[in-house]
């Protein structure tokens, strides 16, 4: 299945530190982005969450996620099911295999981790190992991770919370109703 959003190449070598870094707020709260030198977003996380990159020498510059920021808001909209962003991801080979599969999980379904370890190519037995690729994704809701739950339908761990994963998954099950018909 293709990705969701392009995605430029991915490295197993070490993330390097971001070059850019801003702040924005969103109904499921506020949220940090980075950016490496060429504006491809390395990350979006929450604040104060598991998985926010260390900042050290990067710049608060709000310029380069002004699309990101663009694409978020009209995805909390509701008016838009896939992101189209420049994104780099820094992983090994397994993890960039797992998180090729979150990028296939279309809007508004879910699916479970033994269905993201067959669609990685891995056994149904490295669900735990799954769970700690899908646990390492810089780039949350981007990255769709909290489309992901457990076998018996159950909300599992989510790098922003369970209550953030909750919304989300509301957010793609209901959309915004229809404004009200005017009359003339």
């Amino acid at each position: 299945m293709t990705p969701t959003f392009p995605t430029l190449p991915t490295t197993s070598l070490p993330a390097p530190r971001p070059a850019y870094w801003t702040e924005t707020d969103s109904p499921v709260g506020r949220l940090l982005l980075t950016a490496d030198p060429d504006g491809a977003l390395t990350a979006l996380a929450v604040p104060g969450g598991k998985t926010v990159p260390d900042l050290t020498g990067a710049r608060r510059d709000a310029g380069p996620f002004r699309e990101a920021e663009a694409q978020l808001a009209a995805y909390f909209a509701g008016d838009l099911k896939r992101f189209r962003l420049p994104l780099r991801s820094f992983g090994t080979d397994f993890r960039r295999r797992v998180w090729a599969a979150l990028d296939a999980v279309p809007y508004g379904t879910t699916t479970t981790y033994g269905e993201i370890a067959a669609r990685a190519g891995a056994s149904r037995a490295a669900v735990r190992a799954v769970g700690g690729a899908i646990g390492a994704n810089p780039l949350l809701i981007l990255r769709p991770c909290h489309r992901v739950i457990g076998a018996d339908g159950s909300l599992t761990g989510y790098a922003g919370g369970l209550d953030r994963k909750t919304r989300l998954l509301a957010l793609e099950a209901s959309p915004p109703a229809p404004p009200p018909a005017t009359r003339p």
